[in-house]
């Protein structure tokens, strides 16, 4: 019986697709993955020029990033720094002595029409990460072997004006932003990842996801991917099941989502089984994804080897940390992520899933900085997963660039412990902190938000609410006490939620002579 082989249900006349059961149930699917990540340093990796984000386009350039005559690249110290701890951090070897490379081939966004790179002899290699993704089975770890991290400097950023893909074809002019060529860049490359079936999308997906945090924890990028600090290229090829030679690979370039990320890889295993399932032969090519469809377009050919004529760099001297240098800087290394995740689900008593929530939230670094400024474990969750999450949803934007610190939050927490609030009105004052009204306590303050438990300020308001209600009032004292919750609910809302709801039901009982 054949496979179920579609036309792509995301475009008209795209490509055709194999079921991904299908897919999978025939071929091996073997995944590579380069990821490029742009250091954080305030300087270009050979010269002095700035690095912010977002300046006006050619400002942030000079002779040596432009490559003027006569100009000569002096190597960024911190970016080499920032390249062997994240090394370490993934279990690679350092090494000794290494040196830059010039990576030769023409691009409008390249201004010396080479890129300094490392070729042969990478600063880091043979490393690995281990990462967890969720089944229905429970939680299945994979370890990703990585090759090397190599330096090396982004190139500029071309865009194409006038067409409807932002592609060179049908484009009607480009225009070339050098600010960006010369930042300091890692590339990270991992060798084939295997034996993944059809966990492949969410291997890939977890790998990124847990490199981007692990860089983030060392400080040396803010890897926003909607920046382009992090961009991933993904590879995928596929084999028959059973055989023992790898298939031809595809490269999808500069993924910029973890969603993205796996949305890519499964569209590749469908459509390259589509092929190879009708007698067809994958082609070697560089591909880019379509954020709006999920699918992927060819490039530009790969199938014959590009000759980028790499030497040794001859302006640069060679690069050689020392044994002791080294393990100073991995006696420096914060507490990395997935041992963060071990103590964490120890020390709060969670369980997976509650771990898993944190994690899938992208909340575990808050609600620790909220615990460590004082609230306690399920408060701190509570805050960050559910109102704040919803905010952040609300405002599209990421739950840590919200305008509201960990410390705030646990000033919350604490003003709702000791009475001051309820959980209603510490939701308003939440609201006022983020609208940019200052700390919680002015807040609290300004908005007049203070729990009212005074005995003479809740009486009146006790009072008129026995009085609006003579018949919910008489079956109290006829002995139906739950009853007091309708008049509790009155005080409340008198007191625009202000009210201690305890003290005000004891109020009401003792204004009727009713025990409790």
């Amino acid at each position: 019986m054949g496979s179920a082989v579609t036309s792509s249900p995301a475009t008209s006349g795209g490509p055709a697709l194999m079921a991904y059961d299908d897919a999978l149930a025939r071929y091996e699917p073997v995944l590579g993955l380069e990821t490029h990540v742009e250091l954080g340093t305030r300087s270009k990796m050979f010269c002095s020029c700035a690095t912010a984000f977002g300046a006006e386009p050619n400002t942030q350039v000079c002779p040596v990033c432009l490559a003027l005559p006569g100009s000569l690249p002096v190597v960024n110290g911190t970016a080499v720094e920032s390249a062997v701890r994240l090394g370490l951090a993934l279990n690679c070897s350092i090494a000794s002595w290494c040196r830059f490379a010039r990576k030769n081939y023409f691009y409008p966004d390249m201004p010396k029409n080479y890129q300094i790179s490392q070729y042969d002899e990478p600063l880091c290699s043979d490393g690995h990460l281990d990462v967890v993704v969720d089944t229905p089975e429970g939680p299945r770890e994979f370890r990703v072997e990585i090759e090397r991290v190599h330096m090396e400097e982004d190139t500029g950023k071309t865009s194409h004006v006038g067409g409807t893909t932002g592609r060179i074809h049908g484009a009607e002019y480009s225009i070339v932003d050098y600010n960006r060529a010369g930042i300091p860049l890692l590339e990270i490359v991992t060798k084939p990842i295997e034996h993944t079936g059809d966990l492949a999308p969410l291997v890939a997906r977890a790998y990124v996801s847990e490199l981007r945090d692990l860089v983030r924890s060392l400080g040396v990028s803010d890897v926003r991917m909607e920046e382009g600090s992090l961009r991933c290229d993904v590879n995928v090829s596929l084999m028959p099941r059973g055989a023992t030679k790898w298939g031809t690979r595809s490269e999808t370039k500069n993924v910029n989502s973890l969603r993205s990320v796996e949305r890519a890889m499964r569209f590749e295993i469908q459509r390259q089984a589509a092929v190879l399932d009708a007698g067809g032969r994958v082609v070697q090519e560089t591909r880019h994804f379509q954020e709006n469809s999920g699918t992927t377009v060819s490039g530009r050919s790969k199938e014959e080897a590009q000759d980028y004529r790499y030497f040794p760099d001859p302006d640069l001297v060679p690069v050689a940390p020392s044994a002791e240098w080294i393990e100073e800087l991995r006696a420096g290394l914060p507490e990395l992520p997935a041992a963060k995740r071990r103590r964490i689900k120890a020390e709060w008593e969670l369980s997976d899933e509650e771990l898993r929530d944190l994690v899938n939230a992208e909340a575990i670094d808050l609600v620790a900085a909220t615990v460590d400024a004082g609230a306690p474990p399920a408060d701190a969750r509570k805050w960050w997963l559910n109102e704040l999450s919803r905010r952040a949803t609300e405002t599209e934007v990421e739950l840590a660039a919200l305008p509201v610190t960990p410390a705030q939050v646990a000033r919350v927490v604490e003003l709702v412990a000791e009475g001051t609030l309820t959980n209603k009105l510490a939701r308003q004052v939440v609201e006022g902190v983020l609208a940019g009204e200052g700390e919680p306590d002015a807040v609290v303050e300004a908005r007049g938000l203070k729990v009212v438990s005074d005995d003479s300020a809740l009486g009146a308001a006790v009072r008129q609410a026995i009085a609006d209600n003579p018949d919910v009032a008489e079956k109290i004292r006829g002995g139906k006490v739950a009853a007091a919750g309708a008049l509790v609910g009155a005080v409340m809302k008198a007191t625009r939620g202000q009210a201690d709801a305890g003290r005000a039901r004891e109020l009401i009982l003792a204004e009727l002579g009713v025990q409790a």
